[in-house]
């Protein structure tokens, strides 16, 4: 798979990836931790698999 994910988007993503999973140490809310895990692995490798189906790119390379 191509990389489809920009620095912007990257930064966007581990911000809101590190953001939910941090609410299990507020509360209950454990459901929003496993979920914050999705963007925040999706930045790491800089793939995103909804780009793909969609055809979106928001990565400046070619």
């Amino acid at each position: 798979m191509n990389i489809n994910m920009g620095t912007a988007d990257r930064v966007i993503r581990s911000l809101i990836g590190l953001g939910l999973p941090s609410l299990v140490l507020v509360g209950p809310q454990i459901s929003w931790g496993l979920i914050g895990l999705i963007p925040l692995a999706t930045a790491v490798v800089s793939i995103c698999p909804a780009y793909s189906l969609i055809g979106l790119n928001t990565c400046k390379r070619s």
